[in-house]
């Protein structure tokens, strides 16, 4: 029998525990773990796993995969925890949004008999927590797979087989280059909801403003929604790369201020290159199957 161990049990891990029951795997325990025994009950009532878990060593003790699905500041405390705890060749992987800085943890707490595969799926939900948790949420999505220089090729191929029996498909990357290219896909629009949200609220203009609010602005400020542990964890464990995108973007938001307050041709060409700019994108995106949520 194979045991995964499901460290947090909020949006991610509770998906993912509900995405792996579904996908019947032979011989598979779900071993899930909360901090509060009302949420590991809570986890159970739910269907997300098989047993549920208060106690972290107790959750660790005979997994063949621990993943640590938690935000990105709680890892380290977490692998210093379980490090002890964890049986002779287990894998260790997680979910976190930045690769770099959990992989240097990784190296510091656990022991060099435990192969740590850091992940990342290219998923979620404005909504978190357990009573979001979806099966499907992984459905064709890209998950980054980013191994620790240690890691086996066994350990990789169990994260692998996990990946895929969860529905999504997953993608090599190296820890930098995962934490620069997210910082501008994923990390700067988190950061544009936030600000827009923070600038058009705490305008006189609000209770007007929120009467015509409709879709566009709906669509824009859906990140805003996010947990804001982990939007901030998010920000703490990618400072370089997020700073480095926020400034690009203010540049071309400066351009774009600039061409609005002249008028004329060049704002029409700017809206065009942008909206082909797109539209490249997402015929690039259908045709590989990506998931756009």
């Amino acid at each position: 029998m194979a045991v995964i161990a499901i460290i947090g049990l909020g949006l991610i891990g509770g998906s993912m525990g509900l995405a792996l029951r579904e996908a019947g795997w032979e011989g598979l325990e779900l071993v899930g773990y909360a901090r509060r025994p009302e949420a590991a009950s809570q986890a159970l009532r739910l269907g997300l796993v098989d047993r549920a878990e208060s106690n972290l060593a107790a959750a660790v003790e005979k997994a063949d995969l621990a993943i640590i699905a938690t935000p990105p500041t709680a890892v380290r405390e977490i692998l210093a925890q379980i490090a002890a705890h964890l049986p002779s060749r287990c894998v260790v992987s997680d979910t976190a949004s930045t690769k770099a800085q959990i992989l240097e943890w990784a190296a510091q707490h656990l022991p060099p008999t435990v192969s740590f595969v850091g992940g990342h799926p290219m998923a979620g939900r404005e909504l978190w927590g357990m009573g979001a948790a979806q099966a499907s949420l992984f459905h064709d999505c890209t998950y980054c797979l980013v191994p620790a220089p240690n890691a086996t090729a066994e350990a990789v191929q169990l994260v692998m087989k996990v990946v895929e029996k969860i529905g999504a498909r997953p993608c090599l990357i190296g820890a930098e280059e995962h934490d620069r290219l997210v910082a501008g896909i994923s990390h700067l629009p988190l950061l544009l909801s936030a600000a827009l949200v923070a600038t058009t609220t705490e305008s006189g203009s609000w209770p007007q403003m929120a009467k015509l609010a409709a879709t566009g602005y709906r669509d824009l400020t859906r990140l805003a929604s996010g947990n804001p542990e982990m939007s901030r964890d998010i920000c703490l464990t990618n400072q370089a790369a997020i700073t480095e995108w926020v400034d690009r973007f203010i540049g071309e938001l400066s351009e774009f201020r600039r061409l609005a307050a002249e008028g004329g041709g060049e704002l029409e060409g700017a809206f065009a290159r942008a909206r082909q700019a797109r539209e490249d994108w997402l015929r690039g995106a259908r045709a590989g199957g990506v998931d756009h949520g």
